[in-house]
Order: structure tokens, then C-alpha cells, then sequence
């Protein structure tokens, strides 16, 4: 009960001071300008009613959520005369008040969310007009329709002015970019429709809350990490000056693909890699790859003696403080293999290798993979 009981207390509204004073001004300016401009029109002998007290909510909404579905100026204006409308018909055709304030808020609801104008305040002009037994086409015409545009004038301007689109953007293009692993347009439509319910956000703002709830998570379980938290140490790596042979006997022996090419300060001048070996092996001679290598290391007339030239350079490398996803990019699109690391003095410290990322985005997904059972079991 008392579990139940605590659904009654909403969550605090998750805006800032400065939002809430904006929305509070701008509530207010709305208002102030259309009831001033609503009397005026109405003229001061006018015995008539100038102005909706709905419009008060309309302007929670076109003020406080001018990015909501239910805000956007064709439900404000569509859903508002439309269910004057109702009202009126209602209130003509049904003599009991109580029966056709109830038809009327039933089918405004009706017609406005097949015309994709669904707006709260619309049930209250349907009912006011049926409460107030008046003429339900003429206050279609005045006060209603005339407050609703006068509010939508002030909130384009008003929303304008203080940083917030309006009208707010309901669609955003597909996502062709989508990483693999990461969710589409298309999930995002499924599971609006296992939901199943009116939601008081625009899908496109859902879609970009969602990615950038995806990034903060990624960002809290891989943005911290550090190249040198991952990279090998110590770097095995050689002078320029070093034979091919000796190169490739180091390589072979610690089972490795690559060795930075450093000079006598350890200042990383290139890289060797066993793409460079194969690269330069005699592909033409019709023998096996092993003496085509073999030939290459050992030495041959015409052929390269040293590290040095055969190297590939300037290399790529990364910051010993630099984050372990930026080297993302570089393996994935950039075409490298083996990242040298080195410190704030150039000097090389260790070596990244797309095993030694992958390891890492391993962990973190497996440390990781509760959550969607977790979603599962909420939704």
C-alpha cells in the first residue's frame, strides 16, 4: 500500500531555475497580450465573454513544453476550434447539458487524434461550450479562435527570443549512420508501439534522448579509459639501422606484427610491420612464400638491408594521456593495426594494438550485459 501510495508523488520537473523563470515569463506575457488584445478587439461595451480560461493551460503547454506534441501550433489552433465546434453541435442537438458536455469531450478526443491535433485544452472548449449554452459557432469564430492565434503569435516570438524552437521539429530523417550494435529509426518505432500510449515528447526528441542517454553510458564505461591504462609495456621496438634479418628474427620470436622504428632518443620515426615484409617479397619468383621471405631478410643484390627502408613513415601515433576511444576512428577507418603511444616528451612509452582495444570493448559490454534483461523485464 505504501508502495502504491507513493505513486501519488510525482518526480521534480528536471529544470533548472533560469528554465523555470522563462517559462513563468513567458506563460504570463502570453496571456497578458492576448487577454489585452481580446478585450480590445471585443471592444469595452461588448456583453459577450473575450476570453477562455483554457487558454491558461494552452499556455502551460506553448510556454513551458514548447517541444511537446500537444503544444505544436496546428494542435493548439486545430484542436481548439475544432472541439468549439463539437461543442456547439452538441449543445444543439443534445438538450441535456450533462449528456452532451460528455458526447462533446468524447468525440473532440475523437476527431482531433486522427487529425493529429490532439491538445488537452480542446476538451475544456468543447465543454465550455456546451456549459455555456451560447451560439457554439460563433465562439468558435470569437473568443476562441482569435485567443488561440493571438497565444500562438506571442509563443513564436516569445520562444524565439529565449533560445527554443517553436514550432518544434516532430521528424527527424532516418539514421544511415547507425553504428553496428546501436539502435535504428526503426527500433525506435517498435518500441513506441509496444508502448502503446501517448507520449508528451516529439519521437524525434525521443530518438535523440535515447542516443544521447547511449552516449553517456558509453561514455561512463569506456570514456575514462586511457591509452595508458591498455597499451603494452615495455614497447619492443629498433633503430632504423638494424638488419631485416634481426628485425625479423625479433618478430617471429615474440610472435608479434609490428615494431616502432625509433632513434637513439627513443623519438618514434616509423614502423615496421610484417605487411612492409610481405610488400617487398619477390612475389614473382616461383617459389614459396617462406624462401621469397627467407631471400629478403637474409639479403640479395638490389634488395633492402636495413629497418630503415623498408619502414613505413611518418607513423601515426597517440598520447600516452589521450582516451583509448579515440584510437576507435584510426583502426576502424584510418586502416592501422598498431598505435605507438608516447609520452609528453615524444618518447615511446608503449604500443596499441586492435586486439588490446577490443579486449577492452569486450569487458565493458560483458560488464554491461544485465542491462538489457533488465529493460526487458521493466517493459
Amino acid at each position: 500500500m505504501a508502495r502504491w501510495l507513493r505513486h501519488f508523488w510525482p518526480a521534480p520537473l528536471g529544470i533548472d531555475g533560469r528554465e523555470r523563470l522563462r517559462f513563468i515569463v513567458g506563460a504570463m506575457v502570453g496571456v497578458l497580450f492576448t487577454a489585452w488584445l481580446s478585450r480590445w478587439w471585443a471592444g469595452g461595451g461588448s456583453s459577450g465573454p473575450w476570453m477562455v480560461a483554457s487558454l491558461g493551460a494552452s499556455a502551460v503547454l506553448v510556454f513551458g513544453m514548447p517541444s511537446s506534441p500537444l503544444a505544436q501550433p496546428w494542435p493548439v489552433l486545430g484542436g481548439s476550434t475544432l472541439s468549439a465546434l463539437v461543442g456547439g453541435l452538441c449543445a444543439a442537438l443534445i438538450p441535456d447539458p450533462v449528456l452532451a458536455g460528455a458526447v462533446a469531450v468524447g468525440l473532440a478526443i475523437a476527431l482531433m487524434v486522427p487529425l493529429r491535433c490532439l491538445h488537452p485544452p480542446g476538451g475544456a472548449m468543447a465543454l465550455y461550450v456546451v456549459l455555456t449554452a451560447g451560439d457554439g459557432w460563433h465562439l468558435a469564430a470569437f473568443p476562441i479562435l482569435f485567443n488561440v492565434l493571438v497565444l500562438l503569435v506571442a509563443a513564436v516570438v516569445y520562444n524565439g527570443l529565449t533560445g527554443r524552437r517553436y514550432p518544434h521539429p516532430q521528424r527527424v530523417a532516418a539514421r544511415t549512420d547507425v553504428a553496428q550494435g546501436a539502435f535504428t529509426a526503426s527500433d525506435v518505432d517498435a518500441a513506441l508501439a509496444h508502448y502503446n500510449q501517448v507520449l508528451d515528447v516529439s519521437r524525434a526528441d525521443l530518438e535523440g534522448l535515447l542516443h544521447l542517454a547511449g552516449r553517456a553510458a558509453f561514455q561512463r564505461t569506456l570514456g575514462e579509459v586511457r591509452c595508458s591504462d591498455i597499451m603494452s609495456r615495455p614497447p619492443l621496438a629498433v633503430e632504423a639501422r638494424v638488419s631485416l634479418k634481426e628485425a625479423w628474427a625479433l618478430m617471429r620470436a615474440e610472435q608479434i606484427k609490428a615494431l616502432p622504428v625509433v632513434d637513439a632518443q627513443r623519438l618514434v620515426v616509423g614502423i615496421v610491420t610484417v605487411a612492409d615484409f610481405m610488400r617487398l617479397a619477390n612475389l614473382d619468383v616461383h617459389e614459396g612464400l617462406g624462401q621469397r621471405l627467407r631471400t629478403l631478410v637474409m639479403g640479395r643484390g638490389g634488395q633492402p638491408q636495413s629497418v630503415g627502408e623498408i619502414m613505413s613513415h611518418p607513423v601515426q601515433v597517440a598520447r600516452v594521456a589521450q582516451h583509448a576511444m579515440d584510437l576507435v576512428p584510426l583502426f576502424s577507418q584510418g586502416g592501422h593495426h598498431h598505435i605507438p603511444i608516447v609520452d609528453g616528451e615524444e618518447h615511446l612509452v608503449g604500443v596499441i594494438t586492435q586486439t588490446d582495444l577490443v579486449r577492452t570493448l569486450a569487458t565493458a559490454v560483458q560488464g554491461r550485459e544485465g542491462v538489457p534483461t533488465a529493460l526487458k523485464a521493466d517493459a
